[in-house]
């Protein structure tokens, strides 16, 4: 079948090639536009107790809203306030609430908004739109800022901004800046690491303008099934699919393209040899593709919407990388013949490749030894995954010069850690009568009386008098571990034991959302992995016709994620001293190592069983692998490495530790895994690896290539044996 696909996009290119265009085109004019959110809350299930909050919210107290930003004034000496100061501060308010910026309805402080040392003042800043990281509520708070000069002149006081909408767009400049350097920094290294292994120009710039293709037309994919099926995509997946595409696009390109060479170099004509590449690669490409599209499938059954979402749109993307591998670049190179490989003519002799035969030689030699060393270095790097804590904080992770995060740590020193957005607890009569007072006082104490909490406030009533709202100021940062756990366990029991007769509590806000967004992750840890490995497993034993083999290669696979895991648990945990590492870190782990890393593990054995086939031992065949696919796996993994490794730019701290992560755990998986432990434990194996398909055990065997039998490709790209 790929000798046919191979035959078809070879000899018809410049149709393939008008037809990938005419689609691209199509789908970018046509397609409707992304959707999005930013809010995590809209992506859990409605029977999350941080949702149900949110539906009693907008139906008892329609008109209540959240700050979506906070002045903090303080005196430029850092002395106390004087009556002077409280006063300027009342008049700054009202002078920024005449400025009438376009989306703040309101601009309000009050006298019992100055904390107890007297140094500071708070005002609230209410917004006419619920997404605050709009371009216009943006825009408001660039304008806020460039006014408090002139409002404030002739005091003494300053006025920083903070909160939601100050810290996303401190966010969303500080990343623009970062995102710009990052995808620089991915084309270059991209086209630098493709020139120096081609030493072509022409091989360095072709394969970076083939994805740009693939993009259109998986955005365009991404969209028109979004609008079609209802799905809502995360604010985030154009990034991730940038990085998913250049990833996956370069391994399979390169896939093909060491293939053809190979061809090239045992003297067949190049589109011969280009229609030989696709039909020998073909099959390994197209399993490795099918093993990261059920990887990404799998997040569909996730109890996140963010991952249930994310999960198609990964899939589509390599679906679409899937098929320009097997047409659009075979058409482009056949258009280009060997004029591809100019002015370098090393395709025209096989190298001696020291390394690659030395490792070789290696692994058919001393199997035990370096199987025995391979996985005693998995293991012992992944100890450090019993330490992983997970953090839920992400402005933490913001660079600590920005105005919203230091604003946000001096209000923490004066106020309670958990002003800036305390909890909310809402008790709801369950026939619809009104509530006693006196009883909602005898709540609001046994809420007060839990360790952790620092104010609560009186109930408000709404306008039925049915439900009652408490504001829980906790002593901990809404986002840090010490609130989450706060929140899940003591406050929501006590919440929930000391409703007043005839009612139910429910405990709310950001912190009770991160909650349950952990116990949806832990939901999700224990069944997408199982699931999306027994996928993989799956197409594995399809692929080699075996029991054994995916039994051995998936066990690698789980030392090498937790391999990668602990290594960045040391790394920034144990060495850099974070509290801890982004929450969805092993999500990303297994996305792009587990998944995608598993490319590599694919070609390794589909080159193992091609040897095999050919009638050589099992030490032979180990020999010849690794040899021959060591340039490819290891070209591959550097590139793909070091298009995540180059996120460790950014000043984010989690965007750092998923560039590491990522990159780190690609290379594990490919130096060491791909090209030491499955090929040492294949040739320990034997034949066993290969049970129960025994047909190509040994030199002669039925369906070998022993003496006397070669293997020819006929007409259509197929292997035929004469």
């Amino acid at each position: 079948m790929f000798g046919r696909i191979g035959r078809f996009s070879v000899n018809r290119p410049w149709l393939i090639v008008a037809l990938w265009v005419i689609a691209a085109v199509g789908l970018a004019i046509l397609a409707p536009p992304l959707k999005s959110s930013t809010d995590q809350a809209d992506f859990l299930p409605s029977h999350y107790e941080s949702v149900r909050v949110s539906k009693i919210q907008e139906q008892a107290f329609p008109q209540q809203e959240s700050a979506a930003a906070i002045l903090v004034y303080q005196r430029s000496d850092g002395n106390k306030l004087s009556e002077a100061d409280k006063a300027a501060v009342i008049k700054a308010t009202k002078g920024f609430q005449g400025e009438q910026y376009k989306t703040f309805k309101a601009v309000v402080t009050t006298p019992e908004a100055v904390s107890k040392d007297g140094k500071m003042a708070l005002a609230n800043i209410y917004s006419t739109k619920k997404d605050l990281y709009d371009e216009d509520t943006q825009q408001s708070i660039k304008d806020l800022r460039a006014d408090r000069d002139k409002l404030l002149k002739g005091t003494s006081l300053k006025v920083d901004v903070t909160g939601p909408a100050a810290s996303g767009l401190d966010a969303t400049e500080s990343e623009g800046d970062t995102d710009a350097m990052i995808m620089m920094a991915t084309l270059v290294l991209i086209i630098v690491l493709l020139g120096a292994i081609f030493r072509s120009p022409l091989i360095a710039f072709m394969p970076v303008l083939m994805i740009l293709v693939m993009f259109i037309m998986a955005q365009g994919l991404i969209a028109t099934a979004s609008d079609w099926f209802g799905l809502e995509a995360d604010s985030g997946v154009s990034a991730i699919l940038i990085v998913v595409l250049f990833g996956v696009g370069t391994d399979y390109m390169l896939f093909l393209l060491f293939r053809y060479r190979e061809h090239l170099r045992q003297g067949q004509e190049a589109k011969e040899a280009l229609v030989n590449a696709v039909s020998r690669v073909g099959e390994t490409i197209a399993s490795a593709a099918g093993a990261v599209i059920v990887a990404f499938l799998a997040l569909t059954l996730s109890t996140m919407g963010s991952m249930r979402a994310m999960g198609p749109s990964l899939a589509i993307s390599v679906a679409v990388t899937l098929v320009a591998a097997l047409t659009l670049v075979p058409a482009v190179f056949s258009l280009l013949g060997t004029k591809a490989f100019w002015p370098s003519k090393a395709w025209q002799r096989a190298p001696r490749n020291r390394l690659a035969n030395g490792t070789g030689s290696l692994v058919s030699r001393r199997p035990g030894l370096i199987a025995t060393v391979s996985a005693c270095v998995l293991a012992a790097l992944a100890v450090g995954a019993l330490g992983f804590k997970a953090e839920f904080d992400t402005d933490s992770s913001l660079p600590k010069d920005l105005e919203s995060v230091q604003a946000m740590a001096e209000l923490q020193k004066s106020f309670s850690a958990g002003e800036s957005d305390p909890s909310l607890v809402y008790v709801q009569s369950d026939g619809g009568g009104k509530l006693d007072p006196a009883a909602l006082t005898g709540f609001r104490q046994k809420l007060a009386g839990v360790e952790g909490v620092g104010e609560v406030s009186p109930a408000g009533l709404n306008p039925k008098g049915d439900v009652a709202q408490f504001s829980v100021v906790l002593k901990h940062r809404p986002a840090s571990e010490k609130a989450i756990e706060l929140v899940s366990g003591d406050l929501r029991d006590t919440a929930h034991s000391s409703a007043p007769e005839g009612t139910k509590a429910l405990v709310g806000g950001t912190t009770a959302v991160l909650a349950d967004i952990e116990d949806a992750v832990n939901h999700d840890y224990r069944l997408v992995f199982p699931v999306a490995g027994l996928a993989i497993m799956v197409i594995l034993g399809l692929l080699l016709r075996s029991v054994v083999a995916p039994l051995y290669l998936m066990l690698a696979v789980g030392l090498g994620f937790a391999a990668t895991l602990g290594s960045t648990v040391w790394l920034f945990q144990d060495v850099r001293g974070e509290n801890g590492l982004l929450f969805m870190l092993p999500i990303v782990v297994y996305l792009f190592v587990v998944a995608i890393g598993t490319d590599y593990n694919i070609l390794m054995v589909a080159r193992l069983r091609e040897e095999v086939r050919k009638g050589k031992s099992p030490a032979e065949a180990a020999r010849l692998a690794v040899a021959q696919s060591a340039p490819t796996i290891g070209s591959a993994a550097i590139i793909l490495a070091g298009t995540f490794g180059v996120l460790m730019l950014a000043s984010n701290t989690m965007l750092q530790q998923m560039g590491f992560a990522v990159a780190f755990g690609i290379l594990l998986t490919a130096f060491i895994m791909a090209l030491l432990l499955v090929p040492t434990v294949t040739a320990m194996l034997g034949s066993k690896a290969w049970w129960p398909n025994h047909r190509h055990d040994s030199p002669g065997a039925p369906g070998a290539s022993g003496p006397g039998r070669t293997e020819e490709p006929d007409a259509a790209g197929e292997t035929v044996r004469v």
